[in-house]
């Protein structure tokens, strides 16, 4: 390669950097896309406080994007406080909640042979900690004039399936409704609530339902018009958007990044 060449290569992408001095707020930072959403918002300029349960993966994740970690069972509400509290005290304000963290258990399944316990359990995780992030964050927002919120729901919110996942279904179904309900309660404050739907990702939480059952994958697979489920990564770079001010006029609307399966009737062979 000549001298004349290597000068005329094209450059590396600039980073985008469109949460410089925001501060993001993450719950299941941990792993999957919780994991992928801190890496994205950091290196867009957040500063990132992660939130998990698990304290080794969460501050592993808030060492490498030189955020904080802040340990949390979503299910308590003097935890959740905790949480943004100590994101905004650290910080000194709460720009963006990435109410992401949720529960998929096998337990989960037709509601002929879901108990009442897995059902409980579930809509704890999944709705009931939305609800608790939702009404911590808030009112710091409020007190901003501004701020957005994030809730991970999923493309199941707007369809059925025969393969169920009845508790999980019906909570992503409520996330929905709520973000739709805040969003419009305080869109006028400049707060922007967003449900998040995403299609089947590519997450450990997945993987490991599925290598349980190699059927159940193959059954949703045939379903995605691009033929293969969402990486991680993808699902982040829908949470950056929705997070800054590219997306300034999206509020209190399921935002949908499914590969295209809610648009499908038959898919490609």
């Amino acid at each position: 390669m000549t001298e004349a060449t290597e000068a005329t290569e094209a450059p590396e992408t600039p980073v985008c950097r469109r949460l410089t001095g925001r501060t993001a707020v993450i719950t299941g930072a941990g792993s999957g896309i919780g994991l992928a959403t801190a890496r994205r918002l950091a290196s867009e300029g957040a500063r990132v406080v992660c939130g998990d349960i698990d304290a080794r993966g969460g501050k592993a994740v808030a060492e490498e994007v030189g955020g904080i970690f802040v340990q949390v069972d979503v299910t308590d509400p003097e935890q959740v406080a905790t949480l943004f509290r100590t994101a905004h005290d650290t910080y000194g304000s709460v720009d963006v909640a990435f109410n992401n963290a949720g529960i998929s258990p096998p337990d989960d399944d037709s509601i002929l042979d879901t108990g009442l316990e897995a059902w409980k359990r579930v809509q704890e995780v999944n709705l009931t900690s939305v609800y608790l992030c939702c009404k911590a964050a808030i009112p710091y927002m409020r007190r901003q004039g501004r701020g957005s919120v994030i809730n991970t729901a999923s493309f199941v919110a707007r369809m059925g399936a025969a393969t169920s996942q009845i508790s999980y279904t019906a909570s992503k179904g409520g996330v929905l409704a709520l973000s739709r309900e805040l969003g419009v309660q305080f869109a006028r404050e400049g707060i922007r609530v967003n449900a998040l739907c995403p299609g089947p990702v590519n997450t450990p939480l997945l993987r490991e339902l599925f290598a349980k059952d190699p059927e159940r994958a193959a059954r949703r697979l045939v379903h995605i018009p691009l033929g293969r489920f969402a990486e991680a990564d993808e699902i982040a770079a829908a949470v950056a958007f929705l997070a800054s001010d590219d997306s300034s006029f999206v509020n209190a609307t399921d935002f949908l990044v499914d590969g295209g399966i809610s648009g499908a009737y038959v898919t490609p062979l």
